[in-house]
């Protein structure tokens, strides 16, 4: 009888849950979208509760278009929205705050009192991170300073934190009846509490941050078998045996398992992850050092990352926001509908800067405008800014790696817009490469289970599943990009000191 391996996909905007066969196909699907809960200029949060509950809606939508049942899977791999915060009462299950979101930039006031006289880069040595609010740390921080009562629970061993990853495993396997508090080290990479070399919680730092030591999750590695489902779920009894960040899935998915393969997620935010095999390095250029993976005992393999904040949400909020588009999708035809950005430019930084520059004081732009300028010229410069921000990330691995990346490996939801392709393409000057399997994320995690119980044999045989699936190769004559790429940089200065 023929098994499958079912991936959970925790992201941002939705939850999926997809079934992946030996061949690393894709057999069924289920997606459901959550909401986005933006109460105040900089807060994003989630609803736990509704995230839980979508998990096991679209598991049960994912097993049923495969005609299949639990009995007909090998195992459970989980990928994850990393950063996104959630505290929970470990006797009730109830969560005591939303989830506060990767994107949120509400603990400003928390990264500067930690960042001190000694600045952002005080921590990067053991984390490999920046003090910035973009991580996990300062968002436990604010929840135990802010909600009534938290600090005393906490204290009193009462309260649980998770990224999505752990909160999913927690309840899977049973919840307040037994359920598994545990994570894998690309997540724990992101909370800024982790030594980057010894793979475990830093007390010291931990103190610092004024969290208590119960309530993390034990740090494991991406690939092995963390519990198994409980309960009355649709998955019961089937073993949970991956678990990785939603980045460092997709480099697992795009099969990038060797020193100097990378790739760039095109999501809601882009990510171009680069591996520097078991060597930790430290950037120089504005790139996060983290984990890319640690399949069971072996080694840890350790990755450079470019981290732009918005992309994928740009195209968003051009819908929800401004209503020049009703989908998502339209948002090809109506950059094509011109024939260039018409001389504007937007620099997207909602949530401030991220890679490179690390500026929580920027805010988003748009500029040159005209009365020339209208709605297509708008859309296209929203795509456009997809490419520059990229651009400017790469520049940043090229300098801290000391070779010029050759080609780009692309996965996401945005890379199915070839006008986006094809102008990031030109605006790198290297080719662009999509995979067939693009649901490289799912994929990813999928890989991580499977290879843990034996239902793929090593890294070698899935690195022989990836296949090109399109190209684009750069047109843009050299000084025309010049051109491009000197007026986005003067774009980019107008966004500073604005908070």
């Amino acid at each position: 009888m023929e098994k499958y391996v079912l991936s959970i996909d925790q992201g941002t905007t939705s939850t999926r849950a997809i079934v992946f066969d030996e061949s690393g196909s894709v057999v069924s699907t289920g997606q459901l979208e959550h909401k986005q809960i933006m109460t105040q200029p900089g807060w994003v949060e989630h609803d736990p509760l509704e995230i839980w509950g979508n998990t096991r809606e679209v598991v049960g939508t994912a097993l049923s278009r495969a005609n299949i049942t639990r009995h007909d899977i090998a195992a459970v791999g989980i990928t994850n929205q990393r950063e996104t915060t959630i505290v929970w009462n470990k006797t009730t299950g109830e969560p005591i705050y939303n989830a506060i979101v990767w994107q949120d930039t509400r603990t400003q006031g928390i990264v500067d009192r930690l960042a001190g006289s000694e600045g952002v880069d005080r921590l990067r040595n053991r984390t490999g991170l920046p003090l910035a609010t973009f991580f996990s740390g300062t968002k436990i921080t604010w929840i135990l300073e802010n909600v009534p009562g938290a600090r005393e629970l906490a204290e009193a061993g009462e309260l649980l934190f998770g990224t999505p990853d752990t909160w999913l495993l927690w309840n899977l396997t049973g919840g307040i009846d037994g359920g598994v508090h545990k994570t894998d080290v690309t997540n724990a990479s992101r909370t800024l509490l982790m030594d980057l070399r010894t793979l475990q919680w830093d007390e010291e730092l931990i103190a610092e941050f004024g969290i208590p030591l119960s309530m993390l999750p034990a740090i494991h590695s991406s690939s092995e078998i963390f519990g198994t489902v409980s309960g009355q779920s649709l998955l019961r009894d089937v073993p949970i045996a991956g678990i990785l960040g939603d980045q460092q899935a997709a480099t697992f998915g795009q099969a990038a398992f060797y020193k100097g393969q990378s790739k760039n997620t095109y999501g809601t935010g882009n990510f171009l992850i680069f591996n520097t095999g078991e060597e930790v390095v430290l950037s120089k250029n504005g790139l996060l050092t983290t984990l890319a993976y640690k399949l069971g005992d072996a080694a840890p393999v350790y990755a450079l990352e470019g981290s732009i904040a918005v992309t994928g949400s740009l195209i968003q909020w051009l819908r929800d926001n401004l209503g020049i588009i009703d989908s998502a999708s339209e948002v090809e035809a109506l950059a094509n509908s011109v024939q260039d950005n018409g001389g504007c430019y937007f620099v997207p930084a909602f949530s401030g800067l991220f890679a490179p520059h690390w500026r929580p004081d920027a805010r988003g732009v748009l500029v040159g405008l005209t009365r020339y300028i209208n709605k297509g010229h708008i859309a296209r410069a929203a795509l456009e800014a997809t490419a520059f921000q990229t651009r400017e990330v790469l520049d940043a691995l090229n300098a801290d790696s000391g070779h010029d990346l050759t080609e780009l490996k692309v996965d996401g939801g945005m890379i199915n817009n070839n006008t986006l392709m094809q102008f990031q393409a030109d605006i790198l000057g290297v080719p662009v490469i999509r995979p067939v399997v693009a649901e490289t994320t799912a994929l990813g995690a999928a890989y991580a289970a499977g290879l843990a119980v034996g239902f793929w044999k090593n890294v070698d045989q899935l690195r022989d599943r990836w296949q090109e699936g399109a190209r684009w190769e750069p047109k843009m004559d050299s000084s025309a990009r010049t051109e491009q790429l000197g007026r986005w940089k003067k774009a980019v200065t107008r966004t500073l000191d604005w908070v």
